[in-house]
């Protein structure tokens, strides 16, 4: 299983183990990962599953989609090169060791 890592603006790291083949925000919210909202509950109709993808990172996961991309705009903070929505990763085998950063607050 996958192990990511998530890393509150507080700085607290909560490593969680993900079966592959379901999506990041899923991972978070089954393991209790604070500041991963979801309000859509993974519809990608708002924003409340926000995090930043460490640079190492980002060019390794699949692009973002348009869909995504516009709701990222409503974010908070957006940052161009890392910003993502987990609801919209697939978590895979090959994501072990992934590290991402929840903000300071979802919008």
């Amino acid at each position: 299983m996958p192990r990511i890592t998530f890393i509150t603006s507080a700085g607290a790291h909560h490593e969680v183990e993900s079966r592959s083949g379901i999506t990041l925000m899923e991972a978070a919210r089954d393991n209790g990962v604070p500041g991963i909202v979801a309000d859509c509950g993974g519809a990608c109709s708002c924003s409340t599953c926000h995090v930043y993808v460490n640079a190492e990172w980002s060019t390794r996961l699949p692009p973002a989609e348009s869909a995504e991309t516009g709701m990222l705009e409503l974010a908070w903070e957006p940052d161009p090169a890392r910003s993502r929505l987990t609801c919209q990763i697939i978590v895979t085998d090959d994501m072990d060791g992934l590290v991402v950063q929840v903000p300071e607050r979802q919008i």
